[in-house]
C-alpha cells in the first residue's frame, strides 16, 4: 500500500488505454478497462497519500492490521489484504476532497460498469466509450493536481489528446444543458403561459410543493423557468460539530419538467456545489448556518416569475 506506487501503476494503466483509445473501436473495449483500473489506483494513490488504512475493506481485521503498520500480528499475509473497489474509493475521495471533484457518484457509475463489463464478460457499449473514457480524464485531472504529479509526466505524448476531449466533452455537456433549458422554458409557456398572474401564483404554488415522499432536498429557484424546484441528494454529518455538508445529486422542477444531474449540473453553477447545514435541530436544508431558519409554507414568486422568464 505505497502511493508513489500506485501512482506509477495508473500511469502505466492510462498510457496502455490512451493508446487502445487512439487505434479505434476495435480497441475499445481495452481503452474502458484500462482507464478504470487506472483511475481506481490514482484515488487509492490518494487515499494512501493521507493513510494506508483508507483504502482497506473496515470490517477486514487483518487488512487494517497491515495498513496501520502492525502486521506482525495479523493472520494473513500482506498480499491477502482486502482493499475497496473504484466506487468506494471515488466515494470516499469524494467526501474528502468535496467540490474539487467535478465527477459525482452517479457519473462514476457507467464507468464502473463499463471496466466490469469488459473484465468480467467482455462486453461494453461502443457508443458510451467516449463519455466514459472522458468522465475517467475528467476525474483524474484534479487528482494529478492534490498529488503533485505533473500532467505533462501522467498523461505524456496523449496530452493533447486528453485536452481535445475534454474540450469536446465541456462543449457537448453545455450544448445539452441548453436544449434542456430551452426545452423546458417551451414546457412551461405551454402550461402556464395563458394564465395570469395571480391564477399563475395560486396553481404554482400547489404545483411545486416539496415532494411528500423526498428525503434531502433543497428549495432552489429554476434556471429555466424561475419557479421553485427541488435540488435531491445526500446529507453527510460530523456528530461533533454538527453540521453536515448536503452533496447535491438531481434537480427537478415540476413546473417546467427540466430534470438535470451529473456534469449538467456542474454547469449551472452554485447548483452543484455543496451546502453547508446545521443538524442539531429540525431543519430545512439550504440555509446558512447563521440564520438557519423553518420556511414559511406559503411561496412568493420573484419579478421575473411573474412575467413568465
Amino acid at each position: 500500500m505505497d502511493a508513489e506506487r500506485l501512482q506509477v501503476s495508473s500511469q502505466r494503466w492510462m498510457a496502455a488505454a490512451l493508446a487502445a483509445f487512439s487505434h479505434g473501436s476495435e480497441s475499445y473495449d481495452f481503452a474502458v478497462h484500462h482507464a478504470g483500473i487506472a483511475a481506481e489506483h490514482l484515488l487509492k494513490a490518494f487515499l494512501v497519500s493521507l493513510h494506508p488504512s483508507l483504502v482497506v475493506e473496515g470490517k477486514d481485521f487483518d487488512s487494517l492490521l497491515h495498513a496501520a503498520g502492525q502486521g506482525g500480528h495479523a493472520s494473513a499475509p500482506i498480499t491477502k489484504v482486502k482493499t475497496i473497489g473504484l466506487v468506494e474509493a471515488h466515494s470516499r475521495t469524494y467526501r474528502i476532497l468535496r467540490n474539487k471533484i467535478p465527477i459525482s457518484q452517479q457519473d462514476l457509475i457507467p464507468l464502473a460498469n463499463a471496466r466490469n463489463g469488459v473484465a468480467h464478460s467482455g462486453l461494453h457499449e461502443v457508443t458510451d466509450v467516449r463519455t466514459v473514457f472522458t468522465t475517467c480524464l475528467r476525474l483524474l485531472d484534479p487528482l494529478l493536481v492534490e498529488l503533485n504529479i505533473s500532467p505533462a509526466a501522467y498523461w505524456g505524448p496523449y496530452q493533447d489528446l486528453h485536452d481535445e476531449l475534454i474540450r469536446e466533452r465541456i462543449q457537448d455537456t453545455t450544448l445539452q444543458l441548453q436544449q434542456k433549458l430551452a426545452q423546458a422554458r417551451t414546457t412551461f409557456e405551454h402550461r402556464f403561459g395563458h394564465l395570469g398572474p395571480q391564477e399563475r401564483i395560486a396553481v404554482l404554488a400547489a404545483a411545486t410543493r416539496r415532494p411528500t415522499r423526498a428525503r434531502d432536498c433543497v428549495e432552489k429557484p429554476c434556471p429555466a423557468c424561475h419557479s421553485r424546484a427541488w435540488l435531491h441528494g445526500t446529507t453527510m454529518l460530523n456528530e461533533e460539530t454538527k453540521l453536515a455538508r448536503f452533496s447535491p445529486g438531481t434537480f427537478w422542477c415540476l413546473a417546467c419538467d427540466l430534470q438535470v444531474q451529473g456534469e449538467e449540473l456542474q454547469e449551472l453553477g452554485d447548483l452543484g456545489k455543496e451546502t453547508l447545514v446545521e443538524t442539531n435541530r429540525r431543519v430545512f436544508l439550504g440555509f446558512e448556518p447563521e440564520t438557519q431558519k423553518i420556511p414559511e409554507e406559503d411561496w412568493e414568486p420573484d419579478e421575473d416569475f411573474l412575467r413568465g422568464r
